[in-house]
């Protein structure tokens, strides 16, 4: 064997070394990339779970249609009093969370240290007027006007405060219509406004049986004190509860909480209602039933929200509606993990048969806990001042809050909505706080983009609760909500973040649309939804439609409108007033009339009609605001 020289020797260690470097720094930096990748924030992966496609009911009838007078010329009926108020009795309330609670990562537990702009504008609405709750507050803005409705009545302002029509019972509506949208006045309410249309969308269930309908009511124009096109929309012996509403280029879009005759959950209704026909005053248009099942029960939880367009600018051409539900480990329908059900409803208008609704990915959300212990399997969770009763928390139930609200950025398509939840233990013990989503990309691959829970009651231990979420042409997003402790009677406050600031924190600060001044002694139940929305003329202000207690009592709420604006300033122009068109002649009922219930309600007895309400008033922000100019928008990720 032939011996190496030592230079040969040297340079094969040389080699080695080389080698052992190399491999050494290979995996060290392998190591220091994975930490870093690792260290990044990153998207919950999506729970895999089949395709869940509901059941085609097919298209669903019309059983009644006309053209109301003008809205400004009937006159106002008053509510009469309360109606079982639906079935949000019925499903379980657990004693306490069902599995093992993990802390919530995404909280938020302070304040935002920017302050953030007061009121633009802040007055009182309906009131209560029979002793009834909950309310269920929420309406809609326009142009000109601003429309709210309420479980028991409905009233339509200028932006400036003034009363224009109302408070007048829901049913006023369908004065004259005929059948149970006329002689019913069951209540959950919802206002849409199409802003692409400039029409009005007001709508609510009938709940005596044994047939149900869904009462919608169309603006002729967009003055909400002219004529409508009204419809009764059948069920048939489903019991439609908990109906939320959306608008979308092809179709208005409602969900719907179905009961059977025996009292059973059937499942979530969707239903589709041909936009264009609507507008047009189509006495039969097209609507599109489906029903997902109600097993498992985690999938459609306790309902479904469909999402509603918010600017003007539409949805890609074609793109489904997308509807949104929420699932909680902790709750008490048996899901393996906390996340949230995206579905897609895709409509045909050519053949209604080839529409489709079906549940497409459950996105995992980071853990919550929408059980509060504090409540004890009950209603009463949220401490008043100066009594020992409690109000309705309402997070137990297993759905996101009205609205589902998508924006087209452009760049990117966005969805923000929000649920109820516990926040956590403080030094005052368990506190609730909102739990609040922004999703990108619906249509293409889904992914939660930011999440946080809003929950500055672990610091100052007041409860918030109860939350609607927006956002502006700016990416701004805003939430408003209820905010209540032992302290601090039931308020309507507000919160924001500009596009671009730390994802998951609202970083504005507090502002007050409403200081509470009474707590309620009598029913637990407090409002099941309020309404954020944008206001259409400038796309960046915010207006909030919620309820406080007058006066301490049973159920003294009223409803409280107010608007704010991030960067300050003052109520926007409205536009110049529209002439309404003329109102055509009351087109007989297509198809046939409905038939009478057995018990039929009473008429309501009519009032004279009412006069305006006091003007306005402008409210300081709590805490004292800090108004800063508005900055130039943040690019967006």
């Amino acid at each position: 064997m032939k011996k190496k020289s030592a230079s040969q020797s040297a340079f094969f260690k040389l080699r080695v070394l080389v080698a052992v470097l190399l491999c050494f720094a290979a995996i060290t930096l392998v190591l220091f990339a994975f930490g870093k990748a690792s260290a990044q924030p990153r998207p919950p992966a999506q729970n895999p779970q089949p395709v869940i496609r509901a059941q085609y009911r097919g298209v669903m009838p019309v059983v009644n249609f006309d053209i109301s007078p003008p809205l400004r010329s009937m006159k106002p009926l008053l509510p009469k009093g309360c109606t079982l108020r639906e079935n949000e009795e019925e499903g379980p309330i657990p004693l306490g969370p069902v599995g093992r609670v993990v802390p919530d990562p995404v909280v938020q537990r302070v304040l935002g240290k920017i302050g953030i702009p007061g009121p633009i504008i802040s007055f009182d609405g309906n009131s209560n007027l029979c002793g009834c709750s909950p309310p269920d507050p929420n309406g809609a803005v326009g142009p000109n006007n601003v429309v709210t409705m309420a479980n028991l009545h409905f009233q339509i302002f200028d932006k400036s405060g003034n009363s224009l029509f109302g408070p007048a019972a829901n049913n006023t509506l369908w004065s004259g219509f005929g059948g149970p949208c006329q002689t019913e006045n069951a209540g959950d309410p919802v206002v849409l406004y199409d802003q692409l249309a400039d029409r009005w969308i007001l709508t609510q269930f009938t709940g005596a049986g044994p047939a149900f309908f869904e009462c919608v009511a169309v603006s002729q124009t967009s003055d909400p004190t002219g004529s409508y096109f009204r419809y009764a929309i059948s069920t048939g012996a489903n019991f439609p509860d908990y109906p939320k509403g959306g608008v979308w280029p092809d179709a208005y879009y409602f969900s719907t909480r179905e009961f059977l005759p025996n009292g059973n959950f059937a499942g979530a209704g969707a239903y589709a209602l041909d936009r264009a026909q609507a507008l047009a005053g189509n006495p039969n248009p097209t609507i599109v039933g489906f029903l997902a099942p109600p097993t498992p029960a985690y999938v459609v939880g306790d309902g479904l929200l469909p999402s509603s367009l918010d600017g003007q600018t539409p949805p890609p051409a074609g793109s489904p509606n997308f509807f949104v539900g929420s699932q909680d480990d902790n709750g008490p329908y048996g899901a393996p993990s906390d996340g949230l059900t995206f579905w897609k409803f895709h409509y045909d208008p050519g053949t209604p048969g080839n529409s489709t609704f079906m549940m497409t990915t459950t996105l995992a959300t980071q853990p919550f806990n929408s059980i509060l212990g504090l409540c004890g399997g009950t209603r009463n969770c949220i401490p008043q001042p100066s009594t020992a009763n409690k109000i309705d928390h309402l997070g137990y139930r297993q759905r996101p809050l009205f609205r589902f609200a998508y924006r087209n950025f452009g760049d990117h398509e966005s969805l923000v909505t929000n649920q109820s939840v516990s926040a956590g233990t403080g030094p005052s013990g368990e506190v609730s706080g909102i739990r609040w989503w922004e999703l990108r990309d619906p249509n293409g691959s889904p992914v939660i983009f930011q999440e946080g829970t809003y929950a500055p009651g672990l610091t100052d231990g007041i409860h918030r609760w109860m939350g609607s979420i927006a956002m502006n042409s700016l990416g701004d997003i805003a939430l408003g909500f209820s905010a209540s402790n032992s302290t601090v009677f039931p308020s309507v406050f507000y919160t924001a973040r500009h596009d671009g600031d730390p994802p998951g924190q609202m970083t504005l600060g507090e502002g007050s649309i409403k200081d509470g001044v009474g707590s309620q002694t009598g029913s637990p139940r407090w409002g099941d939804y309020t309404a954020l929305v944008p206001d259409p003329t400038d796309d960046t202000t915010f207006w909030y439609i919620n309820e406080y207690l007058s006066s301490t009592g049973a159920v003294p709420w009223r409803l409280r409108i107010g608007a704010f604006n991030l960067a300050g300033g003052a109520t926007p122009t409205p536009s110049p007033t529209v002439t309404p068109t003329a109102t055509p002649t009351a087109t007989a009922t297509p198809t046939a009339t409905i038939p009478p219930s057995p018990t039929p309600t009473p008429s309501i007895p009519e009032s004279p009609t009412p006069t305006p309400t006091a003007t306005a008033t402008a409210t300081p922000g709590h805490p004292p605001p800090t108004p800063r100019p508005r900055p130039t928008p943040h690019p967006r990720p």
